[in-house]
This record gives C-alpha cells, structure tokens and sequence, in this order.
C-alpha cells in the first residue's frame, strides 16, 4: 500500500480547485421555455453547447460538469474577467435567423416578461438593432442554430479580400438557408430586406446582405455560404465562435460565480502547507514527549497517513479546495486520536496486570480501544457525508478530503501504528527497557486523577445547569446583534481588493458610497484588504467600485469576486439547516443502536449545546456565517459525538462488569478514565488548529477558530453536559435500566466507617 501511495504521489499531481489556481467559476441553471423542458436530458444538451464555445475560448484545462438535473458548473482557470467569460456563455443564447422586412423605429430595450401581452414572443415586426446599431424589423425565426454544422474564420488570401466567416449547414438547415436567402433576393441592392438577420440573446450579432449574384427565389444552395465584411481577425474569429456555439435547447441562468485571484491561491497554498508542516512537527513532538518511543512510531504514522490520503485524493480524480485543505490537516487530529485511545488503553493494562509483556498490553490496548475508535470515526464519516451530500462548492471538496483523511487515519492507526509498534515491542532491548515505550506508566494526568478521584456527576444538575446558562448567554448575541450571513445564504456580491496601501474600513466605505452604493457592507483587514459586499452589482458597477478604491489605495486588485443568486442563496440556506437537522437525527440514530436510548440523548444534547454556543459566539464576534462557517459546524458536531462516544463506550464496558453499581457513580469513573485521552487528544488538535488559525489566511483563520471554540465547548460538553444528561435519565427509568441489586453484591461499611473499595481490572483504583 506505502508503495502505491508513493508512486501515485510522485507520479500524479492533484487537481486544484479554482480558490487555489485562480480563475472562475460560474454554476449555470437551465430554465424552461415554451419549446422545451429544461429536464436532465435537455441540461445534458446544453452542456455540449457550452462545451464548444468553451473550447473555443482557448482556456487551458476547462471544466464543465452537470450538477443535479438543472445545474451545469463551469470552471475558467486563469480567467479573470467574468465579462469575457460571460460574453461567449451568455444568459439565454438562444441563436436564430430571420428575415429582415425592412428598416424600423429605433430598439428600446425590453424587460424580462415583455415579449408580448400573452407573454409569448412576438418575432414578427420585432425591432432590433443591427451590429452597427441601426434598427431593423425583423420576421418570425426561420432556423435555429440546430441546423449550423459549424461556423470558421478565415482570411482570403487569394483576393486580398480580408477576413470572412465560412459557415457550415446540416440536415434540413441548408435548405432552409437556400429559401431564406432566396427569399432576401427578391430585394433590390441595398435594401434592407436583402439582409438575413443572425440573432443571439435577442443580439444581432450579424445581418449580412445576400450577394447581387443570387437570383431572386434561387437562393444560395449547397449548405454552406461566407460572411463577409469589414471584419478584422479578432471579429471574425468572435463571429463564428458565437455561430460555432450552437443555439442552446433551454434558456440558461447564472446563480453564481466565484472569480479568485492567482496571488490569493498561491497564499492558500503556501500558508495550508506551513500550516500543516508546523501543525504536524508540533504534534508529534507532543506525542513523542508524551509516548516516547511508541509516540515516536505513531508520529512515522502520521507520516504514512499524509502519504496514503494524499495518495487517495489523486486516485479518486478529487478537486482540492482551500476548505479541503483544511480538512486534509484537520483529520491528522483523527488520526493523533486513534493513537492516543490505544496508548492510553495499553497503560491501564500494563498498569493493572502488573505484567512486564508489553506485547500483551499493547494488543489489549488495540483491542479494548477499537470499539471506541470505530465508533468515533463513524460519527465522523456521518458529518463529512452529510456536508458532500447536502452542501455545495469548495465545502463540497472539504468533505471529500475529511472523508479520505478519516479512513486513512484509521489505517494510519490500526495498521501502520500497530505494525511498527508490534515489531518495537518485541526487539529483547525494548523488552529490557519498558520505560522507553512510553507505555509502562499511567501518565501524569491520570496518577492526578487516581490520587484525587473527585465525584464530578454529584453535581450532574448543577452542571447541566451551567451548560444552560452558556447556552443562554451564547444565543443572546444571535438575538442582538443577529447572523452576519454569507452571500451563499443571502445572495448578493462579495469581491475581495487588494489595495497597494492601506486603506481604513470608513475611507473605503465613503469612496464606495459616492461611486453611487450607500447600502454596500464595507470591510477592512487593515493590511490592504478590502471586501464589498451587495446584493445586487453588476460588472459594469463592480468596475466603477474597484476606480473608487483605487484612488485611497493607491490601485486596487481584485483578489476574489463571488455571485450568489438569490434562489441559490435560499437552497443553500435551506440546505444548511437541513444538514444540521438529519446529523442530529443520525448521530441520535447511531448512538441509539450501538449504546442506550439515554446516551443518544445525552450525546444529542451536548451536540445541540456545542452547536448554539459556537453559533451565539461567532454572532457576538461579528464573524461572517457563511458556507466555511457551516464546513466548521458539522465537524464539531463529530468532534463532539467523538468525545461523548469515547465516555460513553468507557461507561457501557463499566457498567457491564459492574451491574450492581449505581449508573452515576460507573459514569463518574468513566469520565475520570478517559480524560488522559481527552487532554492529550485535544492538546495534539490546538497544535494543528493554532497553526491554521495564524497562518491559513482570513478564511481558514475563522475556520480554525469555530474548530479551537468547538473543541473546547466539545470536551466540556461531553463531561458536563453529554453524561450528567444520560445520568439524570438513566436515574429517572432505574428501575428499569437498572437490576436490583442482590445482596452478596451489597457493599459493606469498614471498620473506619467508610465503603470498601474493590478494585477491578482496569479501573484504576477508581470507586465503582
């Protein structure tokens, strides 16, 4: 396996996501039309439209995928204008021929919905104006562009005639060319029903007049014929791209587009690798302080699952996002995870049977720790596969890189760990020298713990009390000062500058009000960085906002250009509390088949406690709700499942050995066993979280920081929220959860007046 991950990862590059390569995207959205149903099979249509005027742009790697039944995503690398890409894409590019009947009153322009009083279009007697702005009345349309073969420019060099478009006919479009033409040649020279009228988007494009040549009726035959005219290479050559192109078979509308500089991607780049060299190097650092030799090997671990998953991602053709590449480091947690559950699991063991076979401890402590471990990175998995399924652009591309992170995290764990440390533990030297394994003692925290056994589920309802009132507080500021949303959620325009001077937030909001938009949202990095935001900005108006923030800043480079439409921004804000709703619902499932009703509810309920707290949190800061913010979310709510499953798998294996012991008290022990793991879980984490949040730039700054504030709720939730509740339940259906006791199982007081005290394999010394 380590030898195919290397080849693929030397031998094949990863394909970037434009937020990294720079370029644009644009997400197309098909519309019915009194002629067709914009159904999957018509998108499909369409695509192959598109596709060839893409081609014909010369972008270098286009690509261009269908999305659903009515959604077609285009990706421009390199392109930076959106204008240029949406002058060849168009909105409706519907291509046409018709006759000219003759000059008319100048064209205004109509409104969506104007085409007629029954709201059909109304071709004959319509004005348009031609390409040099003339008006002309136009016939009914003649021909579409489902009879053009194919349309190329080319330059007569022969005559010296200049630049011409040949055009190309098929099927029954070359007769219909043949009748419209001769029908054109009745006209006298000159007149401007001579002239055949070529339309795109309600755009003369062309409107040639048919040569003297052709007699009247006879028309031109043959299924091709030249355009020609004063055209130059580059009119000549826009020409038949737009003829080429083809009519497409439904109108077409743009809900999003995303340009993003190449400077800005290159950052990305560079701040997500440092970040993950540094978040990497200090976390196994920790955990070679920590496990010594064994933590030694899981660290060469960490480096076989950064091969393998790097490895999968190019195997399985994924795009790498800049969110994506937040999810390839964040799941290095998941694997610093696994190793610490085994580890932490093999010290009980070698602590309690007092036995000097490190072998024996260590496979004990894989197979003690793989319920928990399973059970963790399924939770996981529900998160990621919910956010593929259910969530849509770069987020997408973080639930594919989380995914692939988690599955070969556990193979970095339960394959390559256990491999290297099995043959570790077997060399005589090791056998010598068990202090050296890092797993011969129980470890600081926990001899902490054993020497003060504290009773932290007496006060279960004083802690779940606590977790209201935080919840109370949090939840306030969604209340005062409301949810900042993205333009995913709310539609709109948000474009990124990047000024050659600083500019503050007030100076660039005066410019962007007297370039005539008071109601933009301005914001400012203070470090040259300028977002504006609107929900309605055409490119024209983006042009006369980017001249007004050059003048303060000295020029104004724009680094990122997003469009939301407004029905897009509704499904995905529907789509977001959907995703929440069916993880809360799956994690209750799951946790309720693989332990209790009780602990699902418990597991739920610090899930909905961490998710109101992050949410209440990032609207008192003022921090932006928007798609990565919702990438953030679903991974704290496996970030906290994963902690509630961890006690709750300690607790289920407790209270199957203790049956008589009352549930608060197996609780108690299980959360003060399992907080080792906690605290050096967590720990590995900030180390990967700090370093994203310092050095992945503003997006992944705010990612990183939803994730430190979820880890540290999570791990209080999961203690103090998570098992008090499974507690309070638990007691309130006793007598049917619990057996009664009997009484040789009855504890009895000791001479000083207090329980005695069994201790059990495993338990540390802890009362149960």
């Amino acid at each position: 396996m380590a030898v195919v991950a290397l080849f693929l990862a030397l031998t094949q590059s990863p394909r970037l996501g434009l937020d990294l390569r720079g370029g644009t995207q644009i997400v197309l959205e098909t519309r019915d039309s009194p002629q067709a149903e914009a159904d999957a099979e018509a998108t499909d249509r369409t695509l192959e439209v598109l596709r060839r005027r893409i081609d014909a742009l010369g972008v270098t790697e286009p690509g261009i995928t269908r999305s659903g039944d009515n959604r077609i995503i285009v990706e421009l690398p390199g392109v930076q204008d959106p204008r240029e890409a949406e002058k060849v894409l168009g909105r409706t590019a519907q291509l046409s021929f018709h006759p000219v009947l003759g000059a008319g009153e100048p064209a205004t322009e109509r409104k969506d919905g104007e085409d007629g009083e029954d709201g059909a279009e109304k071709d004959e007697g319509r004005t348009l104006n031609d390409e040099d702005g003339r008006p002309l009345r136009l016939g009914p349309t003649r021909m579409t562009g489902e009879g053009v073969e194919g349309a190329e420019a080319r330059f007569d060099s022969e005559t010296g005639g200049g630049w011409f478009v040949s055009l190309d006919l098929k099927g029954a479009g070359g007769k219909e060319w043949q009748r419209l033409t001769g029908e054109a040649a009745c006209a006298a020279p000159g007149d401007p029903a001579r002239r055949v009228a070529i339309v795109l988007d309600d755009k003369v494009i062309s409107s040639p007049q048919v040569d003297p040549s052709v007699r009247c009726e006879a028309g031109i035959a043959g299924g091709s014929t030249q355009i020609t005219g004063s055209f130059g290479q580059q009119e000549a050559e826009e020409l038949s791209l737009l003829i080429s192109g083809g009519a497409l078979p439904v109108p077409v509308e743009t809900v999003e587009q995303r340009t993003v500089g190449p400077t800005l991607g290159a950052a990305a780049i560079e701040a997500s690798a440092w970040a993950a060299v540094i978040g990497v190097a200090l976390t196994s650092l920790f955990i070679l302080f920590v496990y010594r030799l064994f933590g030694g090997l899981a660290a060469i671990a960490l480096a076989a699952y950064g091969l393998i998953s790097y490895a999968a991602l190019v195997a399985v053709g994924a795009t790498l996002t800049l969110p994506g590449l937040a999810g390839f480091v964040l799941a290095i947690g998941m694997a610093v995870d696994a190793n610490v559950l085994v580890f932490e699991r093999a010290r009980e063991e070698y602590a309690a049977r007092r036995t000097k076979s490190l072998r024996t401890a260590l496979t004990s402590g894989y197979r003690n720790a793989f319920s928990a471990i399973a059970d963790s990175n399924v939770t996981t998995l529900l998160a990621a596969v919910l956010l593929f399924f259910l969530a849509s652009g770069p987020v997408r591309g973080f639930g594919v890189t989380l995914s692939i992170g988690v599955l070969a995290s556990m193979v970095s764990a339960l394959v390559v760990a256990r491999a290297l440390t099995g043959f570790a533990g077997d060399r005589t030297w090791v056998r010598r020298r068990p202090a050296v394994t890092g797993i011969a003692a129980v470890g600081r925290v926990r001899t902490w713990i054993t020497r003060r056994s504290p009773d932290l589920m007496r006060h279960g309802r004083r802690w779940l009390a606590v977790s209201a009132a935080a919840v109370v507080l949090a939840t306030s500021g969604i209340v005062v000062r409301g949810l900042d949303f993205g333009v995913e959620f709310t539609g709109g325009r948000l474009v990124e500058y990047a000024t050659n001077r600083p500019v503050d937030a007030e100076r660039a909001r005066e410019a962007v009000s007297d370039a005539g938009f008071p109601r933009a949202v301005v914001q400012s990095s203070g470090e040259g960085d300028i977002s504006v935001r609107t929900e309605e900005l055409t490119n024209a108006e983006e042009a006369r906002v980017r001249e007004a923030l050059a003048g303060p800043g000295g020029g104004a480079e724009k680094l990122r250009d997003e469009l939301i439409g407004p029905s897009l921004g509704d499904e995905l804000r529907r789509n977001a509390l959907i995703a929440l709703g069916v993880a809360l619902l799956a994690q209750l499932g799951y946790l309720a088949v693989r332990f209790r009703w009780t602990f699902g509810i418990g597991a739920v309920a610090a899930m909905a406690h961490d998710v109101l707290i992050l949410t209440g949190v990032f609207a008192w800061l003022g921090k932006p709700v928007d798609g990565v913010f919702l990438a953030a979310l679903l991974t704290v709510i496996g970030y906290s499942v994963n902690d509630s499953v961890v006690v709750f798998d300690r607790v289920r294996e407790l209270w199957a050995r203790h049956r008589g012991t009352p549930f608060a008290r197996v609780a108690n022990t299980a959360v003060l066993q399992t907080v080792p793991r906690t605290v050096n879980t967590g720990t590995g984490a900030v180390f990967i979280l700090a370093a994203l949040a310092l050095l992945g730039g503003d997006s992944l700054t705010d990612f990183a920081l939803a994730l430190l504030i979820g880890i540290v709720v999570g791990t209080y939730s999961s203690v103090f929220t998570a098992t008090p509740m499974a507690v309070e339940l638990e007691e309130r259906c006793s007598e049917r959860a619990i057996p009664v006791k009997r009484k040789d199982s009855a504890t009895k007081p000791s001479a000083g007046g207090k329980k005695s005290v069994e201790r059990q394999s495993g338990d540390n010394g802890a009362v149960v």
